[in-house]
């Protein structure tokens, strides 16, 4: 049965992604339906990406909506932007950097 939020790793980090595009308020209510998706590959076992994958997961689980939104929605951000780097230099991507303008 597929999942009805999203299965993958990538795909999944997307998802989230797109809730946290949102303003603070509206971006938790959702998210954690996307990370019970997110699969880590087995080539990410024991590095960086697994280590900030479960921060991620933990930091949208036990965040209560109403709560530290804007301040915890621009942790997951800074969270997610340290993710997608890790993946690109666990890729081979020795310079990877998500730039000035974010």
């Amino acid at each position: 049965m597929a999942n009805q939020f999203g299965h993958g790793f990538i795909t999944n980090i997307m998802l989230i992604a797109k809730h946290f595009g949102l303003p603070p308020d509206q971006a938790w209510y959702g998210a954690g339906d996307h990370v019970e998706g997110l699969v880590l590959p087995e080539r990410f076992r024991g590095t960086e990406v697994e280590e900030l994958t479960t921060l991620l997961r933990k930091k949208v689980i036990w965040h209560q909506p109403g709560t530290l939104d804007k301040e915890d929605a621009r942790d997951v951000l800074s969270t997610l932007n340290r993710l997608v780097v890790a993946v690109d230099r666990e890729l081979g991507i020795a310079d990877a950097d998500i730039g000035e303008y974010k």
